[in-house]
């Protein structure tokens, strides 16, 4: 009974601003999967679906509404959004026995690890694993060959950059090299004195987060083998790499390139700034184009373009943040119908309409071959290329938990501001992040281990031709 308080008084502070996206639902969200109540056609089997996503909201309401009306399995689709503590709120309905049937993968390999995920295998037919052959990833969708999830969207990370300042600044074309960021981010900060406008910014509030949406698209289309600073070839970790774009990062600092009080300026101030005009170029990825049509409208002319690389050589792919989206809970009594879900949104129809609608931008091979460009302005720059491709994940994380000292984002942020010896700063990071990274292995927190054949150069195609 404790439980229950608990997770009721949880949701009933999360779902407040939530519901009303959902359909009008006042009451809690019921337990797993049980409830059934009388309709025409015979009893209807209840199953609730929860989910962290706002943007799509009142898409996904008028979604599960037609699902709801036109399966022939008297299946009734409940949707709750949590915008706020979704993987706590998942953890106690779990202890509580009150867990959702389906709900949001947020936190994949946590999820696997608690026991929450059922494994889909068995459930998939040939044709669809054939369609999602290339985008299973371990760790990233599935755990020991298990398949807990399937991929639907993903974020494409580009140079974003405002087209008028580049005109009034004379740069015809957004930088293609590192050096050529350096040197427009610098003819920008000139040109635009008179309005108060920099080359550069990018959020290094949280420092390890600037630091990964510099260096990961950078590097990784450079034809390096690092994301995160981890070499998918030798399973180690080597900033060393990434000594171009700290040193360019530097330089933008020393030239007054950069927005001032960058080491203090969290996103969406950013994004703030970028609308007003104030802001020539950052890194981010293909949540931006909502951004500028609902939180910050502008009027500037502004696009996105594939990211520099350190010498001008595009050998390798953007690696894309992606590779899960809903499975089913492992406590569900319903584990049939709830599949009987899944396979409906799992499906190129919905896929190509979520991706057409500007939700999300597909990383599925036959979406994004078949479906018509977003209509969300903006967009096209983000659009999947030859150039994006699906990576596994890192073991950043969980090395991080064993790293003593500053970490990766905090020291080269200190070297941007500051100065010293790059070789030293990188050295030592690559150093310290091993150490740890040897911790978490021998602590089982991962299992990935050096990959001699990985090669980003054949990743190119893999999404988009």
């Amino acid at each position: 009974m404790k439980k229950k308080m608990v997770l009721s008084t949880l949701l009933g502070v999360t779902l407040v601003a939530s519901l009303a996206a959902c359909g009008g639902q006042t009451e809690q969200p019921k337990s797993t999967a049980a409830a059934t109540s009388a309709a025409a056609g015979g009893p209807k089997t209840k199953l609730t679906y929860w989910t962290v996503d706002r943007h799509d909201a009142d898409y996904m309401k008028d979604v599960i509404k037609k699902f709801n009306e036109t399966n022939k399995d008297n299946i009734e689709v409940e949707m709750t959004v949590l915008a706020d503590n979704f993987n706590q709120s998942i953890d106690i309905a779990f202890a509580s026995n009150q867990a959702p049937d389906i709900f949001r993968t947020n936190d994949f390999s946590g999820f696997v690890k608690k026991g929450y995920l059922q494994p889909i295998n068995d459930m998939m037919t040939d044709e669809m694993k054939k369609r999602y052959d290339k985008l299973l990833v371990e760790e990233l969708n599935m755990v020991d060959s298990k398949i807990y999830s399937l991929p639907h969207t993903g974020q494409y990370w580009r140079l974003i950059y405002n087209v008028d300042l580049f005109q009034k600044a004379g740069i015809k074309d957004p930088p293609k090299t590192v050096k050529e960021l350096v040197e427009d981010a610098k003819k920008i900060t000139e040109a635009g004195k008179d309005i108060g406008a920099y080359g550069f910014a990018e959020n290094f509030k949280n420092a390890n987060s600037a630091f990964a949406r510099i260096v990961n698209p950078i590097g990784s289309f450079s034809g390096t083998s690092e994301v995160d600073g981890y070499n998918y070839k030798t399973g180690q970790f080597d900033f060393s790499v990434y000594k171009p774009i700290a040193e360019a990062l530097r330089q933008m600092k020393q030239d007054g390139s950069m927005l001032p009080g960058v080491e203090s300026l969290d996103i969406d101030p950013l994004r703030a700034q970028f609308a007003a005009g104030k802001i020539g170029m950052y890194f981010n990825h293909s949540g931006e184009p909502g951004v500028y049509q609902n939180q910050f409208p502008t009027k500037i002319n502004w696009s996105a373009a594939l990211p520099p690389t350190i010498d001008g050589s595009q050998q390798g792919t953007v690696s894309v943040i992606a590779g899960n989206y809903i499975g089913i809970s492992k406590n569900t009594t319903n584990k049939d119908k709830a599949w009987k879900f899944l396979q409906y949104i799992y499906n190129l129809d919905f896929q190509k309409e979520y991706h057409e609608k500007g939700f999300g931008i597909s990383i599925v091979p036959d979406v994004n071959s078949g479906a018509k460009k977003p209509s969300i302005p903006g967009i096209e720059g983000f659009l999947p290329s030859k150039f994006d491709a699906l990576y596994a994940p890192t073991p950043l994380s969980v090395t991080e938990a064993k790293v003593e000292g500053n970490k990766s984002g905090n020291a080269i942020l200190k070297y941007m501001m500051e100065g010293g010896d790059v070789d030293k700063v990188l050295n030592d990071l690559t150093t310290r992040y091993n150490a740890g990274l040897e911790k978490a292995r021998a602590a089982g927190d991962t299992k990935m281990k050096p990959n001699p054949s990985f090669d980003p150069n054949k990743l190119q195609g893999s999404l988009a031709k």
